[in-house]
């Protein structure tokens, strides 16, 4: 099959259109003419992520964040991200990126996040500066204690350790508010949208004030808390692979590619 047989179905669900303004969404190496044989997903493309792509045979690489993020200034091989390039070159080996047009998607990124906190009665939540729903909200089944949420998830996410902003950890968790990645600007559509309890990654430290002066709960999990979309992914492509019948195989990324160890 081609590149594009995958990403035009894929942008069915998740149009680049709706990625934010600036956010370098879609093909960033190769060509989506190309055949491929075999689909490494992955949340980040790194050095690792590579190795392991050509070590599986892959030829197609698709990641959610996205591979050039920053301008490229200039091909000095020394430099560790442009012999990144220049590896996935020599092996064309193309890459695609979706990012922000995944975490809005209907059924994308916070969606599954929202469904592994088991929440209930999931309803998106629509920022009015960005135009597009930015998030999800839902109940819990049975509320729990700060103290008692923070333990689920880790639990659920499988992490050994996270921030916790709030004023009272006996406090009750009942209306859950979830963005993935860097999501902490959006915490007053959050709260506007009824949560009392925010699960974000990457807080600022004076917008952990502000939180904690509006009375919000706030579970900061980290980024790396969205590599729930290799799996989920894996599934959808393997679905639309038996209705298509596509001859192509999905290999899930098994790298860590977390930069960060609690001690």
């Amino acid at each position: 099959m081609l590149a594009k047989q995958l990403i035009e179905r894929f942008e069915e669900m998740a149009p680049k259109e709706s990625a934010f303004p600036k956010d370098p969404v879609g093909l960033q190496i190769g060509d989506l003419n190309q055949p491929i044989h075999r689909v490494l997903v992955t949340l980040d493309v790194r050095p690792e992520v590579v190795a392991e792509a050509i070590t599986k045979g892959c030829d197609f690489i698709f990641s959610h964040h996205p591979l050039i993020f920053r301008p490229v200034r200039n091909l000095d091989l020394t430099v560790p991200q442009n012999q990144m390039y220049a590896t996935l070159i020599k092996h064309s080996i193309g890459v695609y990126s979706a990012h922000t047009n995944l975490d809005v998607a209907a059924g994308g990124m916070n969606d599954w996040l929202a469904q592994a906190m088991s929440l209930t009665e999931v309803q998106p939540v629509y920022s009015a500066h960005y135009d597009r729903n930015i998030g999800r909200i839902g109940s819990l089944a049975q509320p729990q204690t700060v103290n008692e949420f923070a333990k689920t998830l880790k639990e659920v996410f499988q992490l050994d350790g996270l921030r916790v902003v709030a004023e009272d950890n006996q406090a009750l968790v009942r209306k859950v508010a979830v963005v993935g990645g860097d999501g902490g600007k959006f915490y007053p559509e959050m709260m506007a949208a009824g949560a009392d309890t925010f699960v974000t990654g990457d807080v600022y430290y004076h917008t952990g004030h502000d939180m904690l002066a509006d009375h919000l709960n706030v579970f900061d999990v980290g980024h790396n808390v969205e590599k729930i979309c290799i799996d989920e992914l894996t599934k959808l492509f393997n679905q639309w692979k038996a209705t298509n019948q596509w001859q192509v195989e999905i290999c899930p990324s098994t790298v860590n590619t977390n930069p960060y160890q609690f001690m």
